[in-house]
């Protein structure tokens, strides 16, 4: 069983920043998803263990995830933040390799909520 916790969201006027933490009892490639209300949930970033990072074309530039194995810990630093990036997030992570999509994902978290007003 592999559990997820992911903290750091609420709520912030745009143009401002908050970051989003995930621990993690094990070592795979983790992922960020979001889900706005009536909309799918989309990709965000994702990370390798050994650190490769890729992220959606919406936050490149705006968003950055990070990891620290010792810590267990997965990171999402969101900057430059718009009212359309509102949503809850959740941390996921697989066994093998970096994917972007939900369904490669075989763990997830219960989603923090992030929203920004203009």
């Amino acid at each position: 069983q592999v559990q997820l916790v992911e903290s750091g969201g609420g709520s912030v006027q745009a143009g401002g920043s908050l970051r989003l933490s995930c621990v993690a009892s094990g070592r795979y490639a983790m992922g960020w998803f979001r889900q706005a209300p009536g909309k799918e949930r989309d990709f965000v970033c994702a990370i390798s263990v050994s650190g490769s990072t890729d992220c959606a074309d919406s936050v490149k530039g705006r968003f950055t995830i990070s990891r620290d194995n010792a810590k267990k810990t997965v990171y999402l630093q969101m900057n430059s933040l718009k009212p359309e990036d509102t949503a809850v997030y959740y941390c996921a992570a697989r066994s093998l390799g970096l994917r972007v999509g939900v369904g490669d994902y075989e763990y997830w978290g219960q989603g923090t909520r992030v929203t920004v007003s203009s």
